[in-house]
């Protein structure tokens, strides 16, 4: 009896593991939740840009994600998010990077500064270290990408890293819809 209740709590186990590290309980793009992307908030400095509002970006297909330089998964998903950037920047694609710090150290600017010109980041970052926009975003994970459509709405989001090509297609799927949008 010993021997399954150990076997079952490592399947357990490995299960957790697998669907945090993958994002698989989390993401969908056709998330129901629908909900109305909330504003950025508490943010203490941007860096790339001026500061920016989600009213600002209504028209414009936005890509939230949720970082910090010191995280690997983190790390591991800023190649995708900057080629999307690069890719479709021109159609009207947004990214924000919203670097929230899980330790101390990552609340320093200059740190985050250096990370960014590290990784070649280029798009908008907001540095939340008072995690206001993490929490109007009720958001628990890093890395953690929101889609949201021209009307201001969160239509997909993913925790973790993973699912590059379903979260390509729903940006290139967002961006289409613009377009259909703008030829009436």
């Amino acid at each position: 009896m010993r021997l399954l209740i150990r076997a079952l709590l490592a399947a357990s186990g490995i299960a957790a593991i697998y669907t945090f590290g993958t994002g698989a309980a989390a993401e969908s793009p056709t998330l129901a939740e629908q909900a109305q992307a909330p504003e950025f908030a508490n943010i203490e400095h941007w860096l790339n840009s001026a500061p920016l509002t989600m009213q600002q970006l209504r028209g414009k297909v936005v890509l939230v994600e949720f970082w910090t330089y010191a995280c690997v998964n983190c790390v591991n998903t800023l190649p995708h998010v900057k080629q999307w950037y690069e890719k479709y920047k021109d159609q009207g694609l947004v990214v924000v990077g919203v670097h929230t710090p899980e330790f101390p150290f990552e609340k320093s600017t200059a740190n985050v500064q250096a990370a960014l010109k590290r990784f070649d980041i280029r798009y908008p970052v907001a540095q939340d270290n008072r995690y206001g926009t993490w929490s109007a975003y009720r958001n628990q994970y890093w890395p953690a990408t929101y889609l949201i459509d021209a009307s201001g709405r969160i239509v997909y989001r993913h925790d973790g890293e993973g699912r590059y090509q379903e979260t390509e297609a729903a940006i290139q799927k967002l961006l289409a819809a613009g377009k259909a949008g703008t030829a009436r």
